[in-house]
Order: structure tokens, then C-alpha cells, then sequence
């Protein structure tokens, strides 16, 4: 007798086994984290790796970055490359099917509202008691296990950041503030060091983070935020 067949692996839209959960009715439903098509690059990606935009009233392209704004969304990806090489080529009008005006500097735009978006969820993570400040208080967080994501100042003292270490895990580590975007987070006129506790909060974070390290540059035009994994 012959041994029976292995079903076949249902692959999400990312060539990766769908993952099966149980709705309320009992039923097994899809969940698979949406994804997008950049208009620059053609590539697939999930949504929290985009920049979402819409048209306004006017026909104006307009950031979205929260992702609430009504209209047809157009997604770009959340690097400097793929922002720029829309604005150059314009492809908006067609991704929206209608006319769209590009307005000048919107990669700048872009980067001042991811900025000042994470900059507003460290606030809120500081006044729930999930972010804390300063050298010592984040040190001893790191040493507790407190604290599951390391912020520190790009333009701080290298010699100074190397004292503290990051906490194991993905995305762990992030220098894509400066000193006085991380103050305002606080309170303070600058902050160098300091660490978000675990939570949803701190995720949405996370998220945000990375994509403003992809659009934020350097003088020298690199990328100027970082993102780490420690092992």
C-alpha cells in the first residue's frame, strides 16, 4: 500500500506558510501581515515598511503617515532611494488614476513627520512609565531587564554610547534622534541615553523608528539611524 501524500503548505503572498487561527465561530481563518507595492521599485513589502501618501483636494501628493487619511493610498518604500526615485519619475498619477501634483521638498516632509511622529510615542511611552532618561536610569534598566529597546543621541558622544550595551533581540538598538529630538521626547533641552520598556507602545515605536532610520541621512548621505540585532 502505498504511503499517502503530505498536503501542500499553503504559501502567503511572501512565499511563507499562511498561519492558521481560530475565529470565533470555530472556523480557521488567514492571517498574514498586509503588504504593499512600492511605486518606485515595483517590490512587495509589508505596509509597516512603507510610506503611505494620498492625494489632496487639490491633487497634491500628501504624506500619511499615521495611515488614517481618506483616499485612494499610494505606497512608496521607506527608504531615501525609493522616495527620491518617486519624486523624480512621479508615478503617483498613475498609482491614484488621476492627476497629482508633486510638491517640492517631499522627502523632507516625510522625514519631519516620521521624526516628530517618534518623538510623540516616546512622550506618551515617558508619561505612561515605559521610557526612562539618562545614563544612570537606563543603565539600570539595561541591568534589570527592563528595558527591551536602547535610544541614544546620533550625534552623542560615540565614546559615551559605548558604555551602555543593548538588550538582546530584534531592533533593540536605535541612534536615528538627535540629542534635541530625544529632549523633547523628555522634557529636556537634550537627551543622550535612553530605554523603552516592552509593550505595544514601544512597538509602534519600533516600527516607526526603522522606517525614519531608511529616510534619515547624513551629511555624507548615509543612512544616519541605525537599527541592531544583539545575539
Amino acid at each position: 500500500m502505498l504511503p499517502k501524500a503530505k498536503p501542500k503548505r499553503r504559501l502567503g503572498p511572501d512565499r511563507r506558510p499562511w498561519v492558521a487561527a481560530m475565529s470565533r465561530g470555530g472556523r480557521d481563518k488567514q492571517r498574514s501581515e498586509p503588504e504593499r507595492r512600492c511605486i518606485a521599485t515595483g517590490e512587495v513589502g509589508p505596509k509597516t515598511g512603507m510610506i503611505r501618501f494620498v492625494l489632496g483636494p487639490d491633487g497634491v501628493v500628501v504624506p500619511d503617515i499615521m495611515g488614517k487619511l481618506p483616499g485612494r493610498g499610494i505606497w512608496v518604500g521607506a527608504s531615501r532611494e525609493a522616495l527620491e526615485r518617486a519624486v523624480a519619475k512621479k508615478p503617483f498619477a498613475r498609482a491614484a488614476k488621476a492627476p497629482a501634483a508633486v510638491p517640492e521638498g517631499l522627502v523632507a516632509e516625510v522625514e519631519a513627520q516620521l521624526s516628530r511622529r517618534v518623538v510623540d510615542l516616546i512622550s506618551m511611552g515617558r508619561k505612561a512609565g515605559r521610557a526612562v532618561a539618562g545614563f544612570e536610569k537606563v543603565k539600570g534598566w539595561l541591568l534589570t531587564g527592563e528595558a527591551a529597546v536602547l535610544l541614544q543621541a546620533a550625534d552623542g558622544s560615540e565614546r559615551g554610547k559605548s558604555r551602555l550595551r543593548p538588550p538582546d533581540g530584534k531592533d533593540s538598538f536605535f541612534d536615528v534622534l538627535t540629542a534635541s529630538e530625544l529632549g523633547l521626547a523628555f522634557g529636556r533641552e537634550h537627551v543622550i541615553h535612553a530605554a523603552l520598556a516592552a509593550g505595544g507602545l514601544t512597538d509602534r515605536i519600533r516600527e516607526d523608528a526603522l522606517r525614519l532610520s531608511g529616510v534619515r541621512r547624513t551629511g555624507g548621505g548615509e543612512s544616519t539611524g541605525k537599527a541592531k540585532k544583539t545575539v
